[in-house]
């Protein structure tokens, strides 16, 4: 009895030895029921190739990478050990290519064939590398985390600058507001004495023009009388000395019809309002000018908080 369950002892120690060193295997994808071949890769760095991973033909696994060591004595080249199916048949010029082996990660060696005869066991094949997704996306992202740095070095820097900002415009809005009112009160009073000149520049030309007419008036008796100073000049044989009175009586006549037509300067005056209702709209103008200029008076105060020099409005 005791030595049966010896045995089983023993028995069971053996199994699990054997599990264990089967699974061990396995795990390292290493497979012991399958016979295979042993070759040899150099590399300056595998960039995180490890023990297992695969060995590729055309998209199909052939072998896994068996070992990965330094070489001191080789300036720390690493030594990469293929273990390849054993009826696969490499060529005499083969590159052993690392490369990605997925977008996340994990690399992958990959056989290209070359030449036409076979390659011995535990031969060396030359080994390049291959720029994948990742070093792709590493050499692009570079650049613009750098660019990315001094962007915000620079929004530091602006940023501090427009610290004071704020209280500047502030104080220059208070002093706007200031100075607008100063020039509104200013403009009202001049408006009103130019309203008060403007009146009494009417009331001027309106009595000019009654004083006009009643001359009128009285030049009619006047050039009456000239006629019958005319007529007795006549009589009296001084016919040049009327000829001229009544040019000139003539022409007085012109100046008051031009006068009553409103023709020439002082007819213009007597007659025509324009000059009244152009200094009614001018003082419209003005006042649409002080209205703009308290509702956006950057169109014609130009100050720069920087320091910079903004092109005048356009006339």
């Amino acid at each position: 009895m005791f030595q049966s369950n010896e045995l089983k002892v023993g028995f069971l120690a053996l199994i699990a030895f054997l599990i264990l060193y089967f699974g061990f295997n396995f795990l390292k994808g290493n497979d012991v029921f399958s016979s295979s071949r042993i070759y040899y890769v150099e590399y300056d760095n595998v960039d995180g190739l490890m023990v297992s991973n695969q060995v590729m033909v055309n998209g199909i696994e052939v072998g896994k990478v068996k070992s990965v060591s330094l070489q001191p004595e080789k300036g720390n080249k690493i030594l990469v050990t293929l273990r390849v199916a054993k009826d696969l048949i490499i060529p005499d010029k083969t590159e052993a290519i690392l490369m990605d082996g997925a977008l996340l990660g994990g690399k992958i060696i990959r056989l290209e064939f070359g030449g036409k005869g076979a390659l011995p066991e535990e031969s060396f094949i030359p080994g390049t590398l291959e720029k994948g997704v990742t070093s792709l996306l590493k050499e692009r992202a570079i650049p613009v985390i750098e660019n990315a740095d001094s962007l915000l070095i620079s929004f530091r820097q602006i940023s501090k600058k427009f610290e004071h900002t704020g209280t500047y415009l502030n104080e220059l809005i208070k002093s706007s507001n200031s100075t607008v009112n100063g020039i509104n009160g200013s403009v009202n009073g001049m408006v009103e004495e130019n309203r008060n000149n403007i009146a009494q520049i009417s009331a001027n030309m309106k009595t000019l023009s009654q004083s006009l007419i009643e001359t009128e008036k009285q030049l009619k008796p006047i050039l009456v009388k000239f006629n019958t100073v005319a007529d007795s000049l006549q009589a009296l044989q001084v016919g040049r000395t009327l000829h001229e009175a009544n040019l000139a009586v003539a022409s007085i006549q012109r100046i008051v019809s031009g006068l009553e037509k409103g023709q020439g300067t002082a007819g213009k005056f007597l007659k025509n309002d324009s000059l009244y209702v152009g200094l009614n709209k001018t003082l419209l103008d003005l006042d649409k000018l002080l209205i703009d200029f308290r509702l956006k008076p950057k169109r014609y105060v130009n100050i720069s908080v920087f320091g910079k020099k903004d092109t005048p409005p356009s006339n």
